[in-house]
């Protein structure tokens, strides 16, 4: 047996010194065993090593540099994952997957998941609930994934050299998405935690994975998985499971606990109500609980504040073209648009544990309003700073947005009635981008139960950060 430690020991010397060639190494090592050995052994210790093995087959230091945004914009599922997805189908149901009998099967598949997410129903995830997901799924989940990892490489959070913990890893959206989002000098090690037949279609789809991810799936559940037996983790990403667990709260608390010290717990779900509220719990648990810090989007501004509001806060990114997979499944089932799902719409969270924000901006009390005090400044033009939660929510009329500022304890909105060059922003600005306004109308909505700031011809909205 070829001496493990010994071909460490030999990479770690010669990293500091020239590439590290596997032929190399081979002559070091007691027995000079096969080259090939060596670089098997030398990419299974990568990550632990800091070495990235380039195209000639040599192995180099990780660039320390931390990962730069890629421009992340999908416009459809790469063909690679929906061709290894529809030979899934292909294998358990033929080239016909999707006509006749097992056409129908994964259709009424597809109307349950869609009826058990908004109506908060747990999802037994079998072989064919798997694929059914997937079908659905994989494409905007794949897309979410990569507009929420711009927000924490906007501030050099995500090193090149990458610990990731995937809970409830599902099909693989997310974990696709991080692999095509990353630079092709990044070492990941990659542990996926799905006890359920997804656990298969994400196999099946991490298959192809580049040379320098070395990917694990682990099939056990997130209750009894131990999070502290691979970590600390720079990245652990909850997508779309949390609504599913028993005990949310716990498993993102154990997963905060499993970050390293400068890590990100990233959680996403679906942007419908029940959900996405959920997320918002966890979010604020952890917060006053656990002490974390929220890196994005929905930031506190006011120091030792909280918001009490439902929470319900969404993103919305341009559309993703329906996979084949998807076309063929609603062209032969007889309902158009039923089973593409094209719309990008995501609620998530970024919690870190070092107290470090996406933008490090406060209010001054000064100078702004609170929106804990909204109620004293009904129908007075008033100076605040708030988040802007929402793109446009306005189906016809006034452009209409979600706002907080951290310490909202009833929903509050911006209404754009009249622009000006003096208050653009408040429609350019991105989601999660932090606004002071000046000179906004405080109103009661009592249809709503909210509060509108109304923004005329006479307010002013500058982005700050």
């Amino acid at each position: 047996m070829t001496d493990r430690e010994a071909v460490r020991s030999n990479a770690k010397y010669l990293r500091q010194v020239r590439p590290i060639d596997p032929e190399e190494i081979s002559e070091y090592v007691e027995g000079t065993p096969h080259p090939a050995v060596v670089k098997r052994i030398l990419r299974a210790e990568a990550y632990d090593l800091g070495l990235f093995e380039r195209a000639d087959g040599t192995f180099v230091p990780v660039d320390e540099a931390p990962v730069s945004a890629p421009g992340w914009q999908p416009e459809r599922l790469p063909e690679r994952y929906v061709h290894a997805l529809e030979d899934l189908l292909v294998e358990r149901y033929g080239v016909n997957w999707h006509r006749d009998e097992s056409g129908d099967r994964l259709r009424e598949v597809i109307r349950r998941l869609k009826a058990d997410y908004y109506q908060g129903n747990p999802v037994e995830y079998d072989e064919e609930v798997a694929l059914g997901y997937a079908v659905y799924h994989l494409p905007d989940y794949y897309a979410a994934m990569g507009y929420v990892l711009d927000d924490l490489v906007e501030r050099s959070c995500l090193p090149r050299r990458l610990r990731v913990l995937d809970v409830g890893a599902g099909v693989g959206g997310p974990a696709l998405a991080l692999q095509d989002y990353l630079p092709e000098d990044a070492v990941v090690d990659y542990h996926a935690v799905e006890p359920s037949a997804a656990a298969d279609v994400l196999d099946a789809l991490l298959d192809g994975t580049g040379r320098n991810v070395r990917p694990t799936i682990h099939r056990e559940r997130a209750e009894t998985f131990d999070f502290d037996a691979e970590g600390p983790y720079d990245l652990v990403v909850c997508a779309n499971v949390l609504s599913e667990l028993d005990d949310p709260v716990a498993v993102a608390g154990r997963a905060l606990d499993a970050l390293a010290d400068d890590g990100t717990l990233l959680a996403l779900a679906p942007a419908d109500l029940e959900t996405s509220t959920g997320l918002r719990t966890v979010e604020r648990t952890l917060v006053a609980d656990r002490g974390a810090t929220v890196y994005a989007p929905t930031l506190r501004l006011w120091p030792g504040m909280e918001p009490s509001d439902r929470g319900w806060s969404f993103d919305e990114r341009p559309r993703i073209d329906a996979p084949h997979v998807q076309r063929r499944l609603d062209d032969a089932g007889g309902e158009p648009g039923t089973f593409r799902n094209e719309t990008v719409k995501f609620s998530y969270a970024l919690l870190r544990t070092d107290e470090r924000r996406r933008i490090d901006v406060r209010a001054d009390a000064s100078r702004h309003a609170r929106m804990a005090d909204m109620e004293e400044h009904v129908t007075d033009r008033i100076d605040l700073l708030a988040v802007k939660l929402s793109r446009d929510l306005a189906a016809d009329g006034n452009p209409l947005y979600k706002i907080g500022d951290g310490s909202e304890r009833l929903e509050h909105y911006a209404v754009l009635t009249r622009e000006s060059g003096l208050n653009r922003a408040l429609g350019e600005a991105d989601y999660g981008a932090i606004l002071q306004f000046e000179n906004a109308l405080a109103l009661w909505n009592d249809d709503e139960g909210a509060y509108n700031l109304v923004v005329d011809d006479e307010a002013v909205v500058d982005i700050v950060g």
